[in-house]
C-alpha cells in the first residue's frame, strides 16, 4: 500500500476524519478527542492508531497520557500530493485556453 493509499484510506472513515480535524487545533489526549465524537475511547484509540499509521498524526508521551496532533510532515505530502493534481488541471486549462476551447 503506498504512502498516498493509506492516508486517503485513513480519511476515507468519517469518524477518523473528524478526528483528525479536531487535531488541527492542537495536541489533544484521547479523552479529550472522545468528549467530541461520538464512539467509544476504545473505538477513537483503533482511529488514531490508523491516522498515526498512514502518518497523518503523531504522538508523545505527558505524563500518564498521550498527546496526538497532527503530523506536519504527512500534511505536507498530502498537500504535495494533491498540488500535483492542481497542476495538471492549470496545465489542461491553459491548453484549452490556448486553443480557444477548440479541441
Amino acid at each position: 500500500m503506498t504512502y498516498v493509499t493509506a492516508v486517503l484510506d485513513a480519511l476515507g472513515d468519517p469518524t477518523r476524519r473528524a478526528i483528525f480535524e479536531r487535531l488541527h487545533g492542537g495536541a489533544r489526549a484521547v479523552g479529550e478527542i472522545a468528549r467530541d465524537v461520538p464512539v467509544s475511547r476504545p473505538a477513537v484509540s483503533q482511529h488514531l492508531r490508523v491516522l498515526k499509521s498512514a502518518g497523518l498524526v503523531t504522538d508523545r508521551a505527558d505524563g500518564t497520557r498521550r498527546l496526538y496532533s497532527v503530523s506536519q510532515e504527512g500534511l505536507a505530502a498530502l498537500r504535495a500530493y494533491l498540488d500535483d493534481f492542481w497542476e495538471q488541471a492549470l496545465t489542461g486549462f491553459k491548453a484549452a485556453a490556448e486553443r480557444g476551447g477548440k479541441s
